[in-house]
């Protein structure tokens, strides 16, 4: 096919789009049904229906070909696991006996059995559920799931794709199942695995597919000469295969680098590719390769992370270069669609010339239309949209809303000495111990308490004026009241306010910040029901006045036990929120890191002893090739050292991390001179608090022994086995007792139980301390 006939077949299509509805319809009728408040057949019909209607707005906007598959109750990977048959033991009788319940059970655990491990997708926020798989691992086919989608689209006449993840990535994010063997590496099951991969192929082709898609994004990161060799050996004989449909293999996040040749060579029919950001050097390996003869290529020209227009031109301009490289090339977006929200047309609310400047899922596909019509048919078919296009960049570039000259100005004062504590660790952690006060493994918790449907109403009733802000303050003050009082009888050590006025961890810094927006309806997957709305930073960041220390300052009043500050940190900030792209992301942290000293300070001032500033997105926006690691970690944490190093010595750090591999970071979080780190260990089962203790990690560590994403409370045996375990690793002087994340998600009954147990799991491993001194 020549260049000409491959630009005039250019078509558009996307690889998944947001799941939970413009209502979050998902969420309600999900969470519905765990409650029993929603049967099994209303849960199902509501999923079918945002499906369909998810599949119209697709074919509607000019999507050729629209995903299947990519639609989850609580999680892709999970769905994967059932897929092939992968159900761990505890959970196989729950399974057989009802198929959904059990899904969930594996999801999100029961009082009988744990739920898998939880961590983050790559470098996303979103979180998926790992599986477990072992020397005895038996797979089995489960199409049926995957059979129906694409059959539903099918039927409604639409030209569907089945979005799978790939067997290759499926065994790299897989762990050692429980009482495996910690060495054992899940890829050995490749052999085993690909059959069942073929047969859940060979039923989407007689169902009528005539592509389906295999996700394998974890070859972007650095691979061995093993794993690739696998993955070449699993493409080889799924190409092989005569009753299949036609194979289109898709990476995103990053560039493949040495994993490109690997899936150029193989017999499969097409290649998805991001060229966005970092990935961008896909172009040039492809050029390298030798390109994609006789291949189809999908060319992710449209950054599916991030929420700011395309530059048309700049796309066109790759996808022109593409054109040469494959005998088709279609139009995508760099990743799925379910890292954005939905529609920026519902915000009504955002600044008109700043409303230009953005892209949800919907104006996404729009603008791959786009593209594929300016490809198929030359620019002249396009113009005015190219023009229109070419102003709104021009006015992002030139608009005093993005850039401040004083925070400017302020970044480029800070000095060394900025980043700096005034005195070493152990001194500090001297003065702090007097000052504190604290037994051996101190209780505390990670910041909020839950947040009930009378927090949620006290807001929105706030929002539509049915209460004034005296009215809403008065609430406030009580749930904090109730939160201090019961930490008190219930023997905490460190306690918090339990953040009631906040909606979210950032949103609710976001809104008191300027250069960042937030948005009425920007609902993003975090995991399973849970939901948030990231702020967009579209200028620069600055703190026109104190935002956490009157609440702070209330609870500390209360009580004579110290109460925590607390504070989400830059880099999670950054994470957490869609980051203009316009500016390097270590300026934007800088900013973002002055914005936070300057409330650090503030609390400090109003009397606070300890301050913890979160940091749970430190591991998740590691790059994902060894080579951008360096320089990610060396302005990420100078950047919490901005935040936190203007204190007295006296006044304690804690930062927190939560779901996430922390084995890769273990340096940087020595770096980060906190005092006391928190993060998550309980599905993980101390795997954090072994590898800090191999580490030598010299400061203090408080390994999570209550799993908040489970509605299970454990009792007090279990949690003083993981106390154990972790004293193990970490010596009682530098252990602190606390569950592995905030509790806003949990109801009280639960909450008030786990907590109970932590206090008396804690006094009785304490008491069985051997006596030190004399």
């Amino acid at each position: 096919m020549t260049a000409q006939s491959a630009a005039a077949a250019a078509r558009a299509t996307v690889y998944g789009v947001p799941r939970q509805g413009p209502g979050r319809e998902l969420k309600k009728a999900v969470e519905g049904y765990w409650k029993g408040r929603v049967d099994a057949a209303a849960l199902h019909r509501t999923a079918q229906q945002l499906r369909r209607d998810n599949w119209q707005w697709l074919a509607e906007a000019g999507i050729h070909e629209v995903p299947t598959g990519d639609f989850s109750y609580y999680d892709h990977v999970l769905d994967t696991s059932v897929m092939v048959g992968a159900v761990p033991a505890r959970h196989r009788a729950a399974v057989d006996a009802d198929p959904l319940d059990g899904y969930f059970a594996m999801a999100r655990g029961n009082q009988e059995v744990a739920p898998l491990e939880m961590t983050k997708w790559f470098d996303t926020n979103y979180h998926y559920l790992v599986p477990e798989l072992g020397p005895d691992t038996v797979f089995r086919a489960d199409s049926r799931a995957q059979v129906a989608q694409f059959s539903e689209a099918l039927a409604l006449g639409h030209t569907a794709r089945p979005v799978l993840v790939g067997p290759v990535t499926f065994l790299l994010l897989a762990k050692p199942a429980p009482g495996v063997a910690p060495d054992f590496e899940p890829l050995t099951l490749l052999d085993r695995l690909l059959p069942v991969y073929a047969e859940v192929l060979a039923d989407l082709r007689a169902a009528g597919a005539r592509w389906v898609q295999l996700d394998e994004p974890a070859l972007v990161a650095d691979r061995t000469p093993a794993e690739l060799n696998a993955a070449a050996r699993a493409y080889r004989d799924l190409g092989a295969l005569t009753d299949r449909p036609q194979l289109l293999v898709a990476s995103y996040f990053d560039r493949l680098g040495e994993a490109l040749p690997v899936l150029a060579k193989a017999p499969v029919e097409g290649l998805a590719l991001d060229f966005t950001g970092p990935a961008a050097a896909n172009l040039p390996d492809l050029a390298a390769a030798g390109g994609l003869p006789g291949k189809r290529l999908v060319a992710g020209v449209v950054n599916g992370r991030n929420v700011w227009i395309n530059d048309l031109g700049a796309s066109l301009s790759t996808l022109g270069t593409l054109l040469g490289l494959a005998d088709r090339v279609d139009v995508a977006a760099s990743c799925s669609l379910l890292h954005v929200p939905l529609d920026a047309a519902a915000e009504r609310d955002i600044d008109p010339q700043l409303a230009r400047w953005l892209a949800f899922a919907r104006q996404k596909a729009e603008e791959l239309v786009t593209l594929a019509r300016g490809l198929g048919e030359g620019t002249g078919a396009i113009t005015a949209r190219l023009a229109a296009n070419r102003a709104d960049l021009a006015s992002r570039a030139n608009s005093p809303l993005a850039h401040d000259p004083a925070v400017r100005a302020r970044t480029a004062a800070v000095t060394d000495a900025d980043h700096r504590r005034s005195q070493p660790y152990p001194d500090r952690a001297a003065a702090q111990h007097d000052r504190l006060g604290l037994p051996l493994l101190p209780v505390t918790t990670i910041g909020s308490f839950p947040q009930t449907g009378e927090l949620r109403t006290a807001r929105a009733d706030l929002r539509a004026g049915r209460i004034d802000e005296a009215a809403y303050e008065e609430r406030i003050a009580a749930e904090i009241h109730e939160v201090i009082g019961f930490q008190e009888r219930a023997g905490l050590d460190v306690l918090v306010h339990g953040e009631p006025e906040r909606n979210d961890m950032v949103q609710y810094f976001a809104e008191q910040l300027t250069g960042a927006l937030t948005t009425r309806h920007g609902w993003v997957q975090s995991y399973g029901t849970r939901y948030v709305r990231p702020p967009i930073l579209a200028g620069d960041i600055a703190r026109p006045e104190p935002m956490t220390v009157r609440w702070t300052r209330y609870a500390q009043s209360l009580t004579e036990r110290p109460v925590k500050g607390m504070l989400t940190g830059p880099v999670t900030m950054l994470a957490w929120s869609f980051v203009r792209d316009d500016q390097p992301r270590a300026e934007t942290a800088r900013q973002m890191a002055l914005a936070l000293r300057d409330e650090v300070l503030d609390l400090e001032a109003a009397g606070s002893s300890v301050i913890q500033v979160d940091e749970p997105a430190l591991r998740e926006t590691l790059p994902l090739r060894e080579a951008g690691r360096a320089e990610y970690l060396a302005w990420a944490t100078e950047a919490f050292r901005l935040t936190t190093a203007g204190v007295r010595p006296d006044t304690q750090i804690h930062t927190h991390m939560c779901y996430a591999e922390f084995g890769d970071i273990l340096r940087a979080i020595d770096e980060l001179d906190a005092d006391v780190i928190s993060l998550e260990a309980a599905r993980s089962h101390m795997q954090v608090a072994d590898e800090l203790g191999a580490a030598g990690y010299p400061r203090e560590v408080g390994p999570g022994v209550y799993d908040i994403h489970s509605p299970r409370v454990p009792d007090a045996t279990e949690v003083a086995a993981l106390l154990r375990k972790g004293l193990s690793a970490i010596p009682a002087e530098r252990l602190w007792v606390n569950p592995d994340c905030g509790l806003k998600t949990r109801g009280w009954p639960e909450v008030r139980a786990a907590l109970e147990n932590l206090v008396t799991a804690a006094r009785e491993v304490r008491e069985g301390l051997p006596v030190t001194g004399a």
